[in-house]
């Protein structure tokens, strides 16, 4: 059980989905089916990330190629902290923006798991940057919550594909709710073996969340078009649909989030939207806000 029993005083903090797609962001390079030609600009949608704005701090979660246009969702503000999940595409490749040739940022913290660092120790151009102390890194502890300034976050450790780095989902708590960032896992039974839960309401209590920003990157494997599902592991919406089903009394807000630009929910008018929507649960909107 993950308890938080800090005091965050009158401190208001505000968590901003930054973006909504998959790694590829929408229109994704090399597609040119439908769901990535003719998009208007409303239609556009950048790579999964969170920031979240205290008084005085600003906290961002991943970092996408987007990075310029993500942070006018926070006013312009730079970040003072950045945490990453795991070392895929669309999650790290934006930690260049803040070296000399663009920002220019000196000493910005940066938490990362222990395998992350070796990776950013491994890497040519990430060494450079730490070198040149763009960075300053935090390693950070599954279950090992940091206290800022009217929030605390946590990382856990969820099951990912471990090529690069291992894989950490978030859950920040302010003064009054709590959230759960997870944008990417295998399988909810790996998930929920890890955390030695029966079933996804029983982690959800466990987390102690109000709102739960979770990995729908696929609605079902009809999306992969021959690809090998076991090369790419999501568990489909309809699978935590199935899991889930109607939203009960006491539920936290289930969002989508991580979507593959193949992915149908994209479409409000669509009958997987409608399901999703009709069910109690939510597909996730760019900018969208969290008074945490």
């Amino acid at each position: 059980m993950i308890h938080f029993g800090e005091s965050f005083g009158t401190y208001m903090v505000e968590a901003i989905l930054l973006g909504i797609a998959q790694d590829g962001g929408r229109p994704q390079a090399g597609c040119n089916r439908s769901c990535c030609t003719g998009l208007s600009a409303d239609q556009t949608s950048y790579p999964t990330s969170l920031g979240i704005m205290s008084q005085s701090e600003v906290h961002l979660i991943d970092v996408t190629r987007n990075l310029a246009c993500q942070l006018q969702f926070m006013d312009g503000k730079l970040p003072t902290h950045i945490w990453l999940t795991h070392a895929h595409f669309g999650h790290v490749d934006g930690l260049g923006q803040f070296g000399r040739e663009t920002i220019n940022a000196k000493g910005l913290k940066l938490h990362t798991s222990k395998s992350m660092h070796t990776l950013l120790n491994n890497t040519p151009q990430w060494k450079l940057m730490l070198d040149q102390e763009v960075f300053s890194v935090k390693e950070i502890v599954s279950k090992t919550a940091l206290t800022q300034e009217g929030f605390s976050i946590t990382p856990i450790l969820v099951p990912h594909r471990a090529e690069l780095s291992d894989m950490h989902a978030f859950v920040i708590k302010g003064p009054n709710k709590a959230l759960l960032y997870l944008p990417d896992h295998d399988t909810w039974q790996e998930t929920l073996e890890l955390h030695q839960c029966n079933d996804l309401r029983e982690w959800f209590s466990q987390l102690n969340i109000d709102i739960a920003l979770i990995d729908g990157t696929f609605w079902s494997a009809d999306e992969l078009a021959g690809r090998n599902q076991d090369k790419v592991p999501h568990p489909p919406i309809t699978q935590t649909l199935d899991i889930l089903g109607f939203k009960r009394q006491g539920d936290p807000d289930v969002i989508f989030i991580h979507l593959n630009h193949t992915n149908p929910v994209y479409d409000k008018w669509g009958e997987e939207y409608t399901q999703v929507v009709e069910m109690g649960w939510k597909i996730g909107k760019q900018g969208m806000k969290f008074e945490l």
